[in-house]
């Protein structure tokens, strides 16, 4: 069974006594350790389908199965719990404490975990490493460069090991070159078996997926896979 499975999923924002709907019927299935790239123009509902996938919000109707099982089926706990464990999150805006540090910025996922404290910081560090900036573990967040602010992003993301990551625009804010790297590392991770869902305006960048689905108006234009798939000479940072 696929990782990540939905029918006919769709979701209507209210507001104002307005209906505005955003997805308007998505179907499609995500294979455990698939690099997936979403694409669309602006006001596509890609940003609103990955929240749904990444529990984030809640989608109108339809249905959507997260490991052969309803979504709608699990608890707050239960949500909770998958969210911190099983997926993380990468956003365009990296999200960071400014005035706390790397090695901080990165521990944050393990304060909401059962992992003991002790262990923190050695499994913070080691997934510093895995992102190529142990040399900057105590600088604060706001003394690092754009791509190197996302680099600690996907460090965080990876610290509790978990088994999907969801790439919302992370290249958006970065030049071509830092752009490039983070997708290096990505195509790293994937190639650990982890299920990338990643999320971007940019062919380029998409291109470093194994499949692109295309959406448009809330639906999807195309599914196809990448024929000429970039990939990097190196795998990246990680170790």
């Amino acid at each position: 069974m696929p990782l990540i499975e939905v029918k006919n999923l769709k979701k209507t924002y209210f507001s104002d006594n307005m209906e505005t709907p955003v997805l308007k019927g998505i179907s499609l299935g995500i294979e455990k350790g698939e690099f997936v790239a979403i694409m669309g123009p602006s006001g596509s509902g890609k940003s609103t389908l990955l929240h749904m996938l990444g529990f984030l919000d809640e989608f109108t109707s339809g249905v959507y199965n997260f490991e052969d099982k309803p979504a709608k089926s699990y608890s707050k706990n239960e949500v909770a719990k998958i969210r911190n464990e099983k997926m993380g999150f990468i956003f365009q805006a990296f999200n960071l404490l400014p005035k706390s540090s790397v090695l901080d910025n990165v521990k944050l996922p393990l304060f909401y975990s059962k992992t003991k404290e002790k262990d923190w910081d050695k499994l913070a560090l080691s997934s510093i490493d895995r992102v190529g900036l142990s040399h900057r573990v105590n600088y604060e967040a706001n003394q690092l460069s754009g791509g190197e602010k996302q680099r600690v992003a996907i460090a965080r993301a990876l610290v509790n090991n978990p088994d999907v990551i969801f790439a919302d625009e992370p290249t958006g804010n970065l030049d071509t070159k830092s752009g490039g790297q983070i997708m290096e590392i990505l195509e790293s991770i994937n190639k650990q078996g982890k299920t990338i869902i990643l999320i971007t305006h940019e062919t380029y960048t998409a291109q470093y997926a194994q499949r692109i689905i295309h959406l448009k108006d809330g639906v999807i234009e195309s599914d196809e896979q990448v024929k000429e798939r970039k990939t990097s000479n190196k795998d990246g940072f990680i170790k």
